[in-house]
């Protein structure tokens, strides 16, 4: 078991906020008005990279419904699993989050329509997340219920949800 592993979840989420938000500060101190700029562009590779973890772990879950329980193909998913998500998939949505509603604070746009439809849309894709995270835990105890048809669909819930959150983002409609 890697130190990765070693430590909890809990710890590595709670080392994400502290240091996002410390940074966050510490920009904001240095930088002056040229921090909003840079909070924003670690704003959008820290979504890039939560939707990049959510778009391929359903399909991690589809291969791992083809493997037999207990072999070393479905042992070898379950740490690729566990790893995406702790190591990439939380910290990303975590510094997402963090940054995001820095942002909205910071721009005035938390009073936008376009800003309730697009934290509508980031909080369902934050509760995707939450059911990605229970099948992790259902997996890695050999109990998923679920066919990878079902894996199949839910891969695309997150692409739905991306596309409305640029949406809003870019073209504002509301």
């Amino acid at each position: 078991m890697s130190a990765t592993d070693r430590a909890s979840p809990g710890r590595r989420a709670l080392a994400a906020l502290v240091i996002t938000t410390a940074a966050t500060i510490v920009a904001v101190l240095v930088l002056g008005r040229a921090a909003y700029d840079w909070i924003k562009a670690l704003h959008v590779i820290a979504a890039i990279s939560w939707m990049a973890g959510m778009l391929y772990l359903p399909r991690l879950f589809v291969y791992h419904c083809e493997a037999p329980k207990g072999s070393a193909q479905s042992e070898t998913f379950k740490v690729m699993e566990r790893r995406l998500l702790h190591v990439i998939i939380n910290p990303a949505m975590i510094i997402t989050w963090v940054l995001g509603l820095w942002l909205a604070w910071a721009s005035g746009h938390y009073a936008s329509g376009w800003f309730h439809v697009k934290l509508g849309a980031v909080i369902a894709l934050s509760a995707v997340h939450g059911y990605l995270s229970a099948t992790v835990r259902r997996f890695a105890a050999d109990s998923n219920d679920r066919p990878a048809r079902h894996w199949r669909i839910v891969n695309e819930v997150p692409t739905l949800l991306m596309i409305v959150i640029v949406v809003m983002v870019v073209v504002k409609p509301l």
